[in-house]
């Protein structure tokens, strides 16, 4: 097992109890800018054999105990088993790692022995760390500082790295390898601490060690400040509650801010960077939450939006990245992710980002203020998107190291036909005629408050054309629903799979066409029990233990959820509401994972899926959705009011919801379960809307 903690863009990624262990295959370590600044941390006690009891880890924080077995200490004195009561802790503030070993000696007499610290830095790029192989730099060797011991390496790209092990005054012994060993004498029941500090540096830019117990208290009081500012949930369903209290923790662990405001990274340990479409589905889900998310996003985004046509990058005009690295392979030009453009769908849920945010917040001004990306990106979709000229958003990766699938099921086999053969670029895919439908409806109201009503028409106008030949073009009549993608020829990729369960949300499917759809997701073959699959299992290519072809992601019955409750299926919500919170009690933390399992549910919790992230940005914020879908909440800012259609899931009698954003304030409600319907009472209200709340008809 591993553990992770994070704040800000650094991140230790151990095993189970703090370590990171010479040779280990699982690409622990200590990491920032894309880069392992430690590759080995081990510790012992000379003389002494020491024994894990537990470890936790949770947001920037991570704590372990061990004890001893009998041992003899360095002066030979016998030293009995469970004499010491040793504690790590660990903890990360502004971009630099603390570290503090505390011993108490239980026995009847002192233990002289000394701790030792096997330390090393390969300054990988997380690239090579995952099995890439590219030309590398040097590393330049240790050398004793004043402080400790520095690690130091001159990059290919130019950069030198530097990892400072600070022992923060404590006398200590710094061999030629860098390891450190540090005297103890332990004094019956007394307690002795080590102080350690782990400094990443690159080119000379090294953040400020400040002294631990400061450290920790800054830490702890912008801890809190996220969590008064943040809402809170409470019912008579724990793994709820629960699973909604994990995920706020982790969308404030893996928030990042690079100069523009905070967003979150896909997931760690190896998406731990600005991403398109995961920080915009994520934002996207926090709106309710922490609308301040999704305006960070917003900007970082528009910061690199596509500026030239460049095979290499994918990259042309207007459109939004895939993901931007910072490593050695990406700064020296080895790789495209400078940033990578290879996504077709981040450019119209951008569009959609912003649209949203208006409606979360009332916001206009900040519309105003992405504007000028708005249209880059509406340019992007009527020119770049459509190479084929087909009238559909399609892709076809040009760069030599890019990416071939560029939706979100972007492994290599996620596109095919029903025989099984890869489907053929240009791809259109289902899901993105629907955000790119979605994109211009909402941007036509836009563009209408914002007094300009010939570009208003005329997205309008588009939106429908689009919808009418969606209906006919990807509708698959002898399944009764609609197709995966179309190919390079127009051909339909016939499977049968979750993606159009996006387009409920959406509006392109017509009413015939979305209660077919909202059926069929909830049916057996799609469904697992734990939530929708990501393909059905009549299908020849399924595999429930596969990425994308049978494994069921969170975050996809997240946008499926938004379109269910939207379009008044609420039976077909409430399954899958009910699926995901009892798939969480399985996991650690009652944490959704990227992905698991899509085998039938049975005795048991879901399987898990061995290399799934965790904590993931999009996982974490469905329980945001899941709540989002409970209340029905569809805010109405033109004219101020938040309409409710609540509808407590079989399972939960009793919710109340404090501190929920909207408008210019937030919104406090109680719930309850009274025979079959669910009655509401609104406590607290400083949006400055009006809340109208509408019976939830089953």
């Amino acid at each position: 097992m591993t553990q992770v903690i994070k704040e800000g863009d650094l991140f230790f990624y151990s095993d189970d109890y703090g370590d990171l262990p010479a040779g280990d295959g699982r690409g622990l370590g200590m990491f920032t800018r894309d880069t392992r600044f430690l590759s080995r941390l081990e510790w012992k006690l000379e003389g002494i054999p020491t024994v894990p009891i537990d470890g936790e880890a949770d947001g920037a924080t991570s704590r372990y105990r061990f004890t001893n077995r009998e041992g003899t200490d360095e002066v030979g004195k016998p030293v009995g088993g469970e004499w010491l009561d040793i504690t790590r802790k660990r903890w990360i503030y502004g971009g630099v790692v603390y570290e503090t070993f505390s011993f108490v000696n239980r026995g009847d007499h002192p233990v002289q022995t000394r701790l030792s610290l096997l330390v090393d830095a390969d300054f990988a790029d997380m690239f090579v760390v995952r099995g890439w192989k590219g030309r590398v730099g040097e590393r330049e060797g240790v050398t004793r500082t004043e402080k400790g011991v520095r690690f130091s390496y001159r990059g290919v790209d130019g950069a030198r790295r530097t990892t400072d092990v600070e022992t923060a005054g404590t006398p200590a012994e710094v061999e030629e390898d860098g390891t450190i060993r540090f005297p103890l004498r332990l004094e019956s029941n007394v307690c002795r601490s080590i102080h350690l500090r782990y400094v990443p540096g690159t080119d000379g830019e090294i953040p400020q060690v400040i002294e631990e117990q400061q450290s920790l208290l800054k830490l702890e009081e912008s801890e809190r400040e996220w969590f008064v500012g943040s809402p809170e949930v409470h019912s008579d369903w724990d793994d709820f509650n629960r699973m909604f209290a994990r995920g706020m923790k982790d969308l404030r662990m893996l928030l990042t801010d690079l100069g523009d405001g905070p967003f979150p990274v896909a997931g760690l340990p190896i998406y731990a960077v600005p991403f398109g479409r995961d920080s915009l589905i994520a934002a996207l889900q926090a709106l309710p939450v922490r609308p301040e998310v999704a305006k960070g996003t917003l900007r970082i985004l528009a910061k690199f939006q596509g500026k030239k046509v460049d095979d290499w990058r994918d990259e042309e005009p207007g459109k939004i990245l895939h993901e931007i690295r910072f490593g050695e392979l990406a700064r020296s030009g080895q790789i495209p992710f400078t940033p990578y453009y290879g996504s077709i769908d981040s450019t119209p849920l951008f569009l959609i980002l912003i649209a949203e945010v208006y409606r979360w917040t009332g916001d206009l001004d900040f519309v105003r203020e992405m504007v000028p990306h708005a249209i880059e990106a509406l340019n992007w979709v009527d020119r770049h998107g459509d190479p084929a000229g087909t009238g559909y958003v399609s892709y076809a990766m040009r760069s030599s190291k890019g990416i071939r699938n560029q939706g979100w099921k972007d492994s290599e086999d996620s596109v095919v036909h029903r025989d099984g053969r890869l489907a053929e670029a240009p791809i259109a895919l289902s899901e993105v005629q629907g955000y790119v439908y979605m994109a211009k409806k909402a941007w036509s109201e836009l563009f209408r408050l914002l007094g300009e009503a010939e570009r208003s028409e005329r997205l309008n106008r588009e939106a429908e054309l689009l919808r009418e030949r969606f209906a006919r073009d990807f509708w698959m009549e002898d399944e009764q629903f609609v197709a995966l993608a179309l190919d390079g020829e127009g051909r339909q990729a016939g499977t049968v799979t979750s993606n159009p369960g996006h387009c409920l949300m959406t509006g392109i499917l017509t009413p015939e066409q979305a209660e077919r759809v909202a059926r069929r997701l909830v049916e057996p073959d799609l469904f697992s029990g734990w939530g929708v699959r990501t393909k059905s299992s009549t299908c020849k290519s399924y595999d429930p233990d596969s990425y994308h072809n049978g494994s069921v992601w969170p975050h996809d019955n997240a946008m499926i959820l938004l379109g269910l409750k939207r379009l008044g299926f609420y039976r077909e919500a409430e399954r899958i509401i009910r699926g995901l919170i009892e798939a969480s009690r399985y996991f650690r933390h009652h944490r959704l994972p990227e992905l698991f399992s899509g085998h039938e549910r049975g005795e048991g919790g879901p399987l898990p899926y061995p290399v799934a992230c965790s904590p993931q940005a999009w996982a974490a914020g469905t329980a945001f959705t899941i709540l989002q879908t409970i209340l029905g909440v569809e805010p109405d800012p033109t004219r101020k009011r938040i309409h409710l259609s609540p509808d407590l899931p079989e399972g939960m009698n009793r919710l109340s919801v404090r501190r929920l954003r909207l408008g210019q304030g937030v919104l406090d409600l109680n719930l309850a379960r009274i025979g079959d319907s669910t009655r509401t009472w609104v406590e607290i209200n400083t949006t400055g809307w009006d809340v109208v709340i509408h019976p939830c008809l089953r």
